[in-house]
């Protein structure tokens, strides 16, 4: 060689190459050495001799130790090579005695026991020995073979790197960050035991599953470097000068041959690199530079260049994003919406260049994650922001000054006053017209407006309802979230026409104010929606939620609470609209919702409670009758306690439970809960509250099936008569109310007025809810009945077997089950055929996606 230097670089490629496996020494010298030849001739003459003298041969199962076989390694018999580096190799080995387990255990190269290799290996087994931490694989035994050969046996970990381990089990982000948090605590142990991990990379933190949840393992402490000597005249476990650790995790001081001062921050950034690729997919820096880049380029840009922000690296790569996220359990855009904020500032300040400005230790790190988790203010958001403010006047020296002194000094402070001035101006007159809109409303109970008579507050929301397209024409996202506000009032008053009126306009308004994604726009359009569907309009209430809710799960996320109506509201349109496929879809949709709730808000939370509620209703509806018990009498339960006994809900879990009491005839227990809610509904909410007609109706029912026909006939009139009056003649209360009214003619022997009744209701449905509907095939299956107690055998199974083609199964079985009538048919072969067609039918429904 020519000079000393020359001599200097070789021995530090050498001795990089040794480290790296077989398979990856060819690639990387292709990388150090470039065109240069001779460099290359070189440093391959020097590798051979030394894998000529020194190399460790590689048979498939065993190991050659001084030119001997070896199998068996003190109490351990070796097993299976795991790993090799340039100092020496992993093995799996079995211990014999005096325990039976599967361990690891690392071998020094044979003839590698010059001072340097042996003071790393012994560094590494002492670094190993004093930790004792969940998160770290732990030492069992250390010692030498007969020829002298060092060895230490370690805990074997038979997991998978924590970023294939996530993507596999599709963890979503906040799973990610949790596991992630143990590493870094593990990490923290390693620290106050005074090492330094120094090559922290998925392949060395593992992932086992303990009793069935994830603990990551850290591993392959073989370049630790010790905080403080760990042996006397002995400060580092690898060489310094020379570049050691792994291409895209090592922090820009370790890349540095010229920085001796390597500290605790190191393993911060190489943890942070880690999380980058947890929650992005890709490293920081692309790994392909490592190939393509000069040396002196790459770590260049490794000291100097500042990666992309997280959210930014996904929203850049389109392409490779969509399976990132997916991985994720999230798209792409929400994936990206995620990381936005909190996640990229700490992401952000772990990777800094400057280790001064990252956090202090992986405590730290794994603290402001923590905060994350928590919704709570981090660390890195405040004071990243006057930390990049610094570096920006820093590279900008004059131009900072100038700018500072005239930008911010004059059009700065214009600029702030003004906008100032005009955001007041625009609160002030936007105060002002809500005042006056409010001030209009209330002039109906002046008493030279209200003329002596009484005035309700339904009174002064209608007129409020009146003029609001007038009173508020100048602020169309106020006047849109007015009529929100009011809308929802009247659909909780039963009264959803009203809400149809008032939603109608103010989603239109704010989608074009707004946007069609701005939360209150889909939270108008999917309160709309269930309103079209409490009003029968299912197509359209179908296409309205199932957009919102889109939508909702995408922008706001899928705990959303917004997100969570809608599903709710969804899933009772599935259940209304009735059929073999959605009544799965909505007892699934039921089963979601009620688990994040759960989760999320908590057991006695009043959405928790009506998730509860509805599942059991879609459960009775099913005939799962224990399942919905139990569930209804739980939350009676909890709504008696924190609401009251009569809270509107309180009252809906009643009416439930007395629901599932006639489903399984339980008729005396049902009436006399059913009566109990009546009188409470009768005094709170009025007679002809929907809740109050819906118990009136439930009443009635029970009435009929114990046989009292001229009771429930006389109470199912009157609820007839008003839900006509309030509800119209083709809602589907009303309709509801006229088939039952129908049976009751029928359970007097009045049959021609029974089947007037009956066709009118059915004619009424096909043409408002299809002749698919389940509800209009029930009146079909109502007639069937009529026609079979008439004597009229061939219409009635004419009837059944429309009945059937149009949707109905169960309800067929349920029927004659209890039908006294329909068993008239029993014994027609027909009739038989038919059941057994029925069946057939429901078991071919395909199930729904």
């Amino acid at each position: 060689m020519e000079n000393r230097e020359q001599w200097q670089r070789v021995k530090e490629i050498v001795g990089s190459v040794l480290e790296k496996l077989p398979d990856q020494r060819a690639a990387y010298l292709d990388k150090v050495c470039g065109t240069n030849h001779a460099l290359r001739s070189e440093i391959e003459s020097l590798l051979s001799a030394y894998e000529s003298s020194h190399g460790l041969p590689e048979p498939p199962e065993e190991a050659e130790v001084a030119g001997q076989q070896l199998k068996s390694v003190g109490p351990y018999r070796l097993l299976r090579k795991l790993g090799e580096g340039g100092m020496g190799q992993v093995w799996l080995a079995e211990q014999i005695s005096p325990l039976q387990r599967e361990v690891a255990l690392k071998l020094i190269r044979p003839g590698a026991y010059d001072e340097s290799s042996l003071r790393r290996f012994q560094s590494e087994r002492q670094s190993l020995a004093i930790m004792d931490h969940p998160a770290i694989a732990k030492v069992f035994d250390a010692g030498t073979t007969p020829e002298g050969q060092p060895y230490f046996v370690m805990e074997y970990v038979p997991g998978v790197p924590i970023t294939d381990y996530c993507d596999q089990k599709k963890l979503k982000i906040r799973a990610r960050l949790e596991l992630f948090i143990q590493a870094c605590e593990g990490v923290q142990h390693a620290h106050q035991k005074a090492i330094i991990h120094r090559d922290l990379k998925p392949e060395n933190i593992l992932v086992v599953e303990v009793d069935g949840k994830p603990m990551p393992r850290i591993i392959d402490f073989g370049l630790a470097k010790a905080i403080t000597p760990q042996i006397a005249g002995e400060t580092l476990f690898t060489r310094v000068g020379s570049f050691v650790g792994t291409p895209g995790y090592l922090s820009p001081e370790q890349a540095d041959p010229g920085e001796l001062d390597i500290d605790t921050r190191t393993d911060v950034y190489s943890l942070a690199a880690v999380l980058y690729v947890l929650l992005t997919g890709s490293l920081p820096i692309d790994p392909h530079k490592w190939q393509k880049l000069p040396l002196y380029e790459l770590l260049r840009q490794l000291r100097e260049e500042d990666p992309p922000r997280p959210s930014t690296k996904i929203r850049l790569e389109k392409e490779s994003s969509r399976a990132t996220a997916e991985s994720r359990g999230v798209e792409s855009g929400q994936l990206a919406n995620l990381l936005h904020g909190d996640l990229d500032w700490i992401t952000m300040k772990a990777l800094e260049k400057d280790r001064a400005c990252r956090y202090g230790s992986p405590s730290e790190l794994a603290a402001d994650i923590s905060r994350y988790l928590k919704n709570e203010p981090v660390v890195a958001r405040s004071s990243s922001a006057g930390y990049r403010l610094r570096k920006y006047v820093l590279r900008h020296r004059v131009a900072a000054a100038v700018t500072a002194g005239l930008l911010f000094l004059l059009l700065g402070f214009a600029a702030v006053q003004a906008a100032q001035l005009r955001r007041i101006t625009r609160e002030r007159d936007r105060a002002n017209r809500i005042t006056e809109f409010m001030t209009s409303m209330f002039k109906v109970s002046d008493p030279s407006e209200a003329r002596g008579n009484s005035v309700t507050a339904r009174e002064i929301l209608d007129k409020a309802s009146q003029e609001i397209n007038s009173g508020l024409a100048k602020d169309p996202e106020v006047q849109a979230q007015m009529m929100y506000v009011m809308g929802d009032v009247y659909m909780n008053l039963g009264l959803d026409s009203q809400t149809q009126a008032l939603l109608t306009p103010a989603v239109e308004r704010q989608r074009r104010v707004l946007g069609s994604e701005n939360r209150n726009a889909l939270r108008s359009a999917s309160l709309l929606g269930a309103a079209l569907s409490h009003e029968g309009h299912y197509a359209e209430a179908e296409n309205l939620l199932r957009e919102a809710l889109a939508i909702q799960n995408r922008v706001l996320g899928p705990e959303h609470p917004d997100t969570l109506h809608s599903m709710d509201w969804l899933a009772r349109l599935l259940k209304d609209q009735g059929g073999r496929n959605r009544n799965e879809e909505a007892e699934r949709l039921y089963r979601e919702t009620l688990e994040i709730r759960r989760r999320v808000l908590g057991p006695e939370h009043r959405d928790t409670l009506s998730s509860m509620s509805n599942l059991a209703m879609m459960l009775w509806q099913q005939r799962q009758d224990a399942e919905a018990e139990k569930l209804t009498r739980e939350a009676l339960e909890i709504r008696r306690r924190v609401f009251g006994p009569e809270h509107p809900d309180t009252l809906d879990s009643m009416r439930n439970l007395a629901f599932g009491l006639w489903k399984e005839e339980r008729f005396g227990e049902s009436e006399k809960v059913h009566r109990e809610v009546l009188a409470i509904e009768q005094r709170v909410l009025g007679p002809e509250h929907p809740y109050t007609l819906d118990s009136m109706h439930g009443v009635a029912i029970l009435l009929g099936e114990e046989g009292r026909y001229q009771e429930a006939e006389r109470l199912q009139r009157e609820v007839l008569s008003i839900k006509r009056r309030v509800l119209g003649n083709e809602h589907p209360d009303t309709l509801n109310s006229m088939n039952s009214l129908a049976m009751d003619l029928k359970g007097e022997g009045r049959y021609d007025e029974a089947e007037k009744l009956v066709r009118e209701t059915r004619a009424i449905q096909q043409r408002v809810l299809g002749p698919d509907n389940h509800v209009t095939a029930v009146s079909t299956l109502n007639l069937a009945v009529l026609a079979a107690v008439q004597g009229h055998r061939d219409q009635a199974l004419s009837l059944l077997r429309e009945a059937v083609d149009h949707g109905l199964d169960r309800r067929l079985d349920l029927a004659i089950e209890r039908d006294e009538d329909l068993k008239a048919l029993h014994g027609d072969p027909r009739f038989d055929a038919l059941i057994a067609y029925a069946r057939q039918q429901a078991a071919a429904t395909p199930k729904p996606k």
